[in-house]
Order: structure tokens, then sequence, then C-alpha cells
């Protein structure tokens, strides 16, 4: 147990709460249910790394929230040379966001790492997901007993890597950046984004790619007790 650490902040999707997963499977829902021929394994495999750059600029205020829900469905149609109208588009968005959070698989050991953590430490989320849906995946995943705050970028009016998140959710947990530690799987989100506003970080490196070596990281979430 770290003896200085008093309060971890997690990031939600990617690193406790299994976003590809859960998306794949409310897509797979989604193009069943409008009949459209498409394979969900295919569209998934442009949609990720389409997702991810869609995520990158809005985290720095470069796309607006709604231009993130159409862009990465549009792009990734795009990709696969699928023709759809944009009213179309906008529908499967909205869809999107209502389904999603009815699939709740979690990353392997989640639970048994916040079990592990909750007796020695107030723990605590920092997300740049849209707060509505983030609520409810908290709740329908059964992790808000957990945690004692949730910090959402709606909340904050600023999202990670902005240092301003990081001392909202400091102030709304009453503690310090000191005693405090960020986990995520956002190399510039998550760990720099801590790294920068004076907390420490640990990467959730689950997909193992090649990452700086001058912080802490994990493979898996059980690994967090080598730590913590």
């Amino acid at each position: 147990m770290n003896t200085t650490i008093t309060d971890i902040f997690f990031d939600l999707d990617h690193t406790l709460w299994d976003f590809d997963k859960n998306s794949e499977m409310t897509f797979n829902r989604i193009f069943k249910e409008k009949s459209l021929n498409i394979n969900t394994a295919d569209f998934i495999d442009k949609y990720v790394p389409i997702n991810q750059a869609c995520w990158k600029l809005y985290q720095h205020d470069k796309i607006t929230h709604q231009e993130l829900r159409y862009n990465r469905l549009k792009f990734s149609f795009d990709a696969l040379d699928y023709e759809i109208s944009d009213e179309d588009i906008d529908l499967i968005a909205n869809e999107y966001i209502e389904l999603l959070t009815e699939n709740n698989h979690l990353f392997d050991g989640a639970i048994e790492v916040l079990e592990y953590l909750k007796p020695k430490y107030k723990l605590h989320i920092i997300t740049n997901g849209f707060a509505q849906v983030q609520d409810k995946k908290i709740n329908n995943a059964a992790l808000g007993g957990y945690f004692s705050t949730i910090t959402n970028s709606e909340l904050a009016g600023v999202k990670k890597p902005n240092s301003i998140i990081f001392d909202y959710a400091l102030n709304l947990a009453q503690t310090t950046r000191e005693n405090s530690i960020m986990i995520g799987d956002d190399l510039d989100a998550d760990v720099n984004g801590a790294l920068n506003a004076g907390l420490d970080a640990i990467f959730f490196n689950d997909k193992k790619i090649e990452a700086p070596t001058n912080f802490k990281q994990i493979n898996h979430l059980l690994e967090l007790k080598k730590y913590l």
C-alpha cells in the first residue's frame, strides 16, 4: 500500500468499462434491427481508430459533441464504401447512445481491484464522456457504490488533458494533488494530463502498445496491487 496516496482517480471508458466490447455489441444489435447489410466486425475494425481520432479532436475542442457523434459514424461508413443518408446516420447515432449503456462488460479484474482498493483509499472517476451516458454506465454496471465523486467534462467545463478538470476533481474530492493518483488508458488525456496537473499517474496499457518508460504502467487491472 502506498502510504502517501489517499485518493485514486480512475478514467471510465477503456479503463474500467470495456468500451470496445460494449460498442461492438451495440452496433451488432442496431445493424440487425435496421437490416443493414454490414458485417459488424468489419465496421468495428474501421470504427475503433476513427472513434479514437475523433475523441482526440473533441478532447482538444477541435470538434463539437455533435460533430463527434456524426463524424465517427460517417467516416466509418465511408471507409467501408457503404452508402447511407445523413438522416440515417443521425438516427443511428442517437440509437447507439441510447442502447450502449445496456451492455456493461467491464475489464477483467475491475470489480476485484475496486474491492481491494475501496477499504484503503477514496476512489473517484474523471471522465470526458457525456454526463448522462456516463452516469448510466456507472449505475447499470453497478460501479456507483465504489466511488466517492464523479467528475465529467460537462461539469468541469473542460476536458482532460486540461489541468482545470483535475483541479475541479481534486476540489470535489477534497484532497490534494500530492495525495492523488490517476489511472487511465489514454497517454495524452489521463497520464500526461494528470502529471502536468501535479498528480501521479499509472498508464493502463492493456493493448500493450509501445509507450515511454518514465512512468508507471500496467497491462491488467490487478497489477495495480503492485503499486497501491
